[in-house]
């Protein structure tokens, strides 16, 4: 591993080992949690039940060992009441119950340190929340603020503070979800892992939906790894782990959309990557994929989160339209004049292009991409402001692009950092069709390794 990175399994063996325990590791993440590097991350702390948990006898013998791990304010937590980043639900019900995943994560003995701050309703992936605040991003993979100028730059959406709460080192793990790119996003803009795994895998079961056909319950972390074990806590599962060198891979480079207007330093970190990939006996070829220039055409009229949202939400709009996200609400309003033929359109035509997707992969062990084609943006350049929209939406949409496909294509991929020091975090994609999660884990393990390596 990069000595950057302590990441949960070395933290597991030194609290096995005795060198560190889990009330020393959870102090420390607490400590960080309460600088200045969290800033707007968390919405609500809870660091004496966390302490209690870390303090429980026998905990260090489950898989969590009593580390730390955030929750996105999307999922039920008994006791507490789910916002959703937003201030309609602010003074909503407290949970009965906590939701699947939460009761996962604590059941394999995470202690919980709060509710991490998230885009209002998760509808956007630029990480901005105007009501409570938004964190700035932090590259976890070199512990640095990210910019050389120290500039605030955007953390990725739509699970902000989840991300920025790995990268810094307040926590092991970050449960979020992942609509449209909402983990991979903050996971490219904070150097880290994230993993968006098959959505039908993990239970969205008290969670805020944004979009049921698209929503997926997943995490980000410090290391592919993590993020394996993560995955197997929340799926209720196994990873088929697999010996295989990483010169029997075999990956496709997508040349339609997903390579159009990259940044140059984005550019420059997916070429080096590539070949670096090829030098360690990886066999990576170009294909055309040509079905992703369909996307366009297909969403044209809003998609699955504008319609599936506006249901979710129109009651509340007409009671509550003025405490929205001006943002948000205006992407979810564009649902409004959706016809059900135009849905039933969307469905019919999705899964003729999954089909199509699927078979021009068939034979690769897994896509590379660059996660997102952009750098992450200055703060100033999208905050809240009506003269700043059209600059926030472009962003928005690029943020998305490269990430949407496999939501679209109901797959499951992962973001890893790829930059080197001094660069602004970038994230390399790997992604793949439905239930090929494995492969991409296995993929990506061999990647990391190379990325680490260089």
């Amino acid at each position: 591993m990069n000595p950057m990175i302590t990441d949960l399994q070395v933290t597991r063996e030194r609290i096995s080992s005795g060198l560190s325990s889990a009330t020393r590791e959870l102090e420390t993440c607490i400590a960080i949690a309460g600088s200045t590097k969290c800033e707007h991350a968390f919405v609500r702390t809870m660091f004496d039940s966390a302490r209690h948990t870390a303090a429980s006898r026998g905990v260090h013998q489950l898989p969590l060992a009593g580390l730390a791990v955030s929750v996105k304010d999307l999922f039920d937590i008994a006791g507490q009441t789910t916002a959703a980043g937003s201030i309609v639900l602010a003074n909503a019900p407290p949970a009965a119950r906590d939701s699947v995943a939460v009761a996962r994560l604590r059941a394999a003995g995470a202690s919980l340190m709060g509710r991490t701050q998230m885009v209002e309703f998760a509808f956007s992936g630029v990480g901005i929340n105007p009501h409570y605040g938004t964190p700035m991003a932090w590259d976890g993979r070199y512990g640095a603020s990210v910019g050389s100028d120290h500039e605030a730059r955007i953390p990725g959406g739509s699970s902000s503070g989840a991300a920025v709460s790995v990268a810094t080192g307040a926590a092991f793990i970050g449960l979020g979800s992942d609509t449209g790119g909402s983990i991979r996003i903050p996971a490219a803009c904070n150097g880290i892992v994230g993993f968006k795994s098959t959505a039908r895998l993990v239970p969205t079961t008290g969670s805020v939906p944004l979009s049921n056909t698209l929503d997926t319950v997943c995490a980000v972390t410090r290391s592919v790894r993590d993020a394996v074990s993560a995955h197997e806590i929340l799926a209720a599962r196994r990873v088929t782990r697999s010996p295989a060198p990483l010169s029997t891979y075999r990956f496709a480079v997508p040349q339609t959309m997903m390579l159009d207007g990259l940044d140059l330093a984005v550019a420059r970190a997916f070429e080096r990557t590539l070949t670096a990939l090829r030098r360690a006996g990886a066999q990576v070829e170009s294909v055309e994929l040509k079905e992703l220039g369909e996307l366009a055409t297909m969403q044209a009229k809003g998609g699955f989160p504008a319609i599936e949202s506006f249901t979710w939400h129109r009651r509340l709009l007409e009671r509550h339209a003025d405490q929205y996200d001006p943002r948000v609400m205006a992407r979810i309003a564009n649902a409004a004049g959706m016809l059900a033929c135009d849905y039933l359109e969307l469905l019919r035509s999705r899964s003729d292009w999954i089909s199509r997707v699927a078979q021009g992969l068939r034979g690769f062990d897994a896509a590379l991409s660059p996660t997102v084609p952009i750098l992450a943006p200055p703060l100033a350049n999208v905050a809240p402001g009506i003269e700043r929209d059209a600059e926030f939406f472009r962003i928005n949409g690029m943020l998305l692009r490269n990430t949407g496909v496999v939501n679209m294509l109901d797959g499951c991929a992962i973001s890893i950092p790829c930059h080197q020091r001094g660069e602004l975090p970038t994230g390399l994609m790997l992604w793949h069709a439905a239930l090929r999660d494995d492969s991409v884990l296995n993929s990506a393990l061999l990647a990391e390794e190379v990325l680490l390596d260089r």
